[in-house]
């Protein structure tokens, strides 16, 4: 992590502190937190919660950065059947140069502890080799990716989560065919500020460590690190339809050049079937 990372990082830290010690004030008038607002409708980082029974989800995200590279990517997630397990698949198409579809992801989630506060709910993902890697748009070979989200209601304005990750690619495939193992360490935090039931403001910061082991050389690492603010609004419909759109202005960090980008945000949530008692 450069210089710049770790003064972009702290200053986050802090405000997210800052933020947090506020709660006494908003928690003085109501102490229950069993109430309307936003939920797994986060840009970049991963909240805690798996789809209620009968609901599903489609997520699109698209990022546009200043060296003109961009990625959208479709996310559907489904209950099976119930809130404890969650499928889902991500396809991205992204442009790094050369644009075309990356390498897909079969997404497994396990509601391990929901209560009212707090909720947690680990992820394993098998990421499949669908991009071309000789265009750079993907590995070459089967990835393996757990992923711990956390998340913690402060108070019923301000709500926090805290992604940890590891994602594993053996026998990564470069564009010039050359082979390395590939280990990526991933982490990040994110303070939504809840304006009222249907209007969040956000705050995500994530980052990522890249470290690179060829054949009979020393391990490479690397690291980027990424704040985004941004704001999501909900269109809630009486059959049970929720639209979510979003605008997020992300800021990255890569040693040496800093760029920003946008970030745009739109999911349908909706009933597919009458559930049954599912926990």
């Amino acid at each position: 992590m450069n210089y710049t990372q770790k003064n972009l990082c702290f200053i986050s830290i802090l405000l997210c502190i800052s933020v947090c010690r506020i709660n006494p004030v908003f928690a003085q008038s109501e102490n229950k937190y069993d109430f309307d607002r936003i939920e797994d409708n986060s840009f970049l980082i991963e909240e805690a919660y798996n789809q209620d029974p009968g609901v599903i989800q489609h997520i699109s995200g698209f990022q546009y950065m200043q060296d003109h590279t961009w990625m959208y990517t479709f996310t559907d997630e489904w209950p099976v059947p119930g809130r404890t397990h969650q499928l889902s698949t991500t396809i991205p198409v992204l442009n790094s140069g050369k644009t075309g579809l990356g390498d897909m992801e079969l997404n497994y989630r396990y509601q391990a502890i929901l209560l009212t506060q707090f909720a947690f709910s680990p992820r394993f993902s098998l990421i499949f080799p669908t991009g071309y890697y000789k265009n750079g748009l993907g590995a070459g070979v089967f990835g393996y990716q757990v992923s711990l989200p956390f998340s913690y209601l402060v108070s019923r304005k301000i709500v926090t989560h805290y992604n940890l990750g590891i994602t594993v690619t053996p026998g990564y495939i470069n564009a010039n065919g050359s082979k390395s193992d590939q280990i990526t360490y991933n982490y990040g935090f994110s303070i939504i500020l809840l304006l009222n039931k249907n209007i969040n403001f956000m705050l995500e910061v994530v980052g990522n460590l890249k470290s690179v082991k060829a054949a009979n050389r020393q391990a490479n690492s690397s690291g980027t690190l990424l704040i985004s603010p941004g704001i999501r609004y909900a269109i809630n419909f009486k059959s049970g339809l929720q639209i979510v759109p979003g605008l997020a202005l992300p800021i990255e960090t890569v040693s040496p050049v800093n760029q920003s980008g946008l970030f745009a945000y739109l999911s349908f949530e909706h009933p597919l079937w009458k559930p049954k008692k599912y926990q």
